[in-house]
């Protein structure tokens, strides 16, 4: 008897917690959706430093004397300097610890006013060079008045660094291999289809651990949050609709239902132009 009224018990409690903790977890991913908007830091250009080695080994902490110092000469026009890594991406060796000033980085950063823009090599040697033509690139429009270039690529990246949080790590990981995984699916169909443009890169902590998974599209300058894997084939699509350049003020927000922000946007009118849109 006493087997007998225990195995029921249990049972009816399994149930009820699990329904609880999905009506839970359901409330609380809505309440996240609802505070998407207006959480990217305000930014006018985006640095990403190439490594040879994904984010999934990073450390929790990942700065370098080469990170800190171009972070030094971006801050007061508010650039932000990040780390990334893509299969077969430029990149070169990292050096030992004990000769971190020495070590080289390809470079990529995007801006508000110029669009994309590449350096084959900075280091501690040419870093206050490079932050003055990344200054220049992030504040001086283009000679003419015209408008910012097209791109020549979409760069998509997305951040896996497992180390500072594992939501990300997880989340991001699966996004960005369903990523990887629907542009080679879709490239063996027809080498010349429209996603042979996207570049697909990982990178470290971009802030916001809850929003996970986490996906940066430049030069764009959009953000999208609480991206799941599933999502992927529809984000793709919407990417590929949009013109390859930085989006202006009041373009419409990419991908209403997971965007957190746009480059060159405080938060304040990142909330506004979100509610003109969604109202």
């Amino acid at each position: 008897m006493t087997s007998f009224s225990w195995r029921p018990s249990l049972r009816r409690v399994a149930h009820q917690t699990r329904g609880f903790t999905t009506l839970k977890t359901a409330n609380f991913g809505q309440t996240l959706r609802t505070e998407l908007p207006g959480t990217v830091p305000l930014h006018r250009c985006y640095v990403f430093l190439h490594t040879p080695n994904p984010p999934s080994t990073y450390p929790a902490k990942f700065s370098t004397p080469v990170q800190r110092a171009l972070l030094r000469e971006l801050m007061p026009i508010g650039g932000s300097v990040n780390f990334s890594w893509s299969e077969g991406g430029p990149s070169y060796p990292l050096r030992p610890e004990d000769e971190e000033e020495m070590q080289e980085y390809y470079l990529t950063a995007f801006s508000i006013a110029r669009g994309k823009v590449e350096v084959p090599a900075v280091s501690m040697k040419n870093v206050a060079e490079i932050g003055s033509k990344l200054r220049e690139h992030a504040e001086s429009p283009v000679p003419g008045g015209a408008g910012v270039p097209m791109s020549d690529g979409i760069h998509v990246y997305v951040c896996t660094h497992m180390a500072r949080d594992c939501r990300c790590g997880n989340t991001g990981s699966a996004v960005a291999r369903a990523l990887r995984e629907e542009l080679h699916r879709r490239r063996n169909l027809d080498h010349q289809d429209p996603s042979a443009r996207v570049r697909l890169a990982e990178t470290a902590h971009v802030g916001g651990h809850k929003y996970a998974g986490n996906m940066l599209v430049y030069p764009h300058g959009e953000w999208l949050g609480l991206v799941q894997p599933e999502d992927v084939p529809d984000i793709l699509d919407t990417i590929l609709s949009k013109p390859v350049r930085p989006f202006n003020p009041d373009d419409k927000p990419m991908c209403p239902s997971q965007w957190r922000g746009r480059m060159g946007l405080s938060k304040e009118a990142q909330v506004e132009l979100f509610s003109r849109y969604r109202d």
